[in-house]
């Protein structure tokens, strides 16, 4: 019932086809792909180069969450598109990242042509919501969602950031919300879950995980490239919270 979605910002870029073979290897169930553009935050990493270049390694799924930001010249909905092409299965966006409206404000209207747009590329539709982003988003584009990411630390700020205790209760109510909507709707969790806290998020109602440091930097300092012992020892805490 629980997937675990490996986060390749904290792979050895050097070697990422083997990295890539690696933890799919060791029973992680996602490729997550985070794409920076420096217009929703401050950092610039991965891009069309990357997903295409996965793509082949591996049938696994691939989540390209788009911490891409808009700006004029490259927007969701010139972004959707493109990584659809370059092989993403599932795209998950911000809605502050949304098109602005004449007030300069992501529109409701315009998060769910987003949402409309990842689904009439062939991928499923996520949406993804800061430690600060209110429900008011995702209420309205509930009914055309297929995931929705919890961020449990502030998007592309300060790598190492810690886990956000108050996470756990967005994540409950989240947890309600799609319980009550009725749909089959995936419930992420992604900043600094590790083996110490994730058996806490899934028993406030997460079912996948994204996990980067923790499963590559850990398994770096001891057996580099094997991955099979963390990811072991994370299923094994996600037993803990059934």
């Amino acid at each position: 019932m629980y997937k675990i979605a490996a986060s390749i910002i904290s792979a050895n870029f050097a070697k990422l086809g083997e990295e890539i073979v690696d933890v799919l290897d060791s029973g992680v169930d996602i490729i997550h792909l985070e794409v920076m553009n420096r217009h929703f935050v401050p950092t610039y990493k991965n891009g069309l180069k990357a997903c295409a270049a996965i793509r082949p390694i591996t049938q696994a799924p691939i989540e390209v969450h788009l911490t891409s930001g808009y700006n004029v010249d490259q927007s969701l909905t010139d972004l959707v598109p493109a990584y659809a092409k370059a092989g993403a299965n599932i795209i998950t966006f911000h809605p502050e990242a949304a098109d602005r409206d004449e007030y300069n404000l992501p529109s409701f209207d315009n998060i769910e042509r987003v949402v409309d747009l990842i689904h009439e590329n062939g991928c499923k539709a996520g949406l993804a919501m800061n430690p600060v982003t209110p429900f008011s988003y995702f209420d309205h584009v509930i009914g055309k969602l297929d995931v929705v990411l919890i961020m449990s630390k502030q998007t592309g700020l300060i790598v190492g950031q810690k886990f956000i205790p108050a996470t756990l209760d967005k994540v409950r109510t989240a947890r309600k919300k799609i319980n009550d909507s009725g749909r089959n709707i995936a419930l992420e969790v992604h900043g600094d879950v590790n083996l110490g806290n994730i058996a806490e998020v899934a028993r406030a109602g997460a079912d996948t995980f994204v996990v980067g440091t923790a499963i590559y930097e850990a398994s770096r300092n001891t057996d580099p490239n094997h991955y099979d012992s963390i990811v072991a020892a994370l299923r094994t805490e996600l037993a803990k919270a059934v």
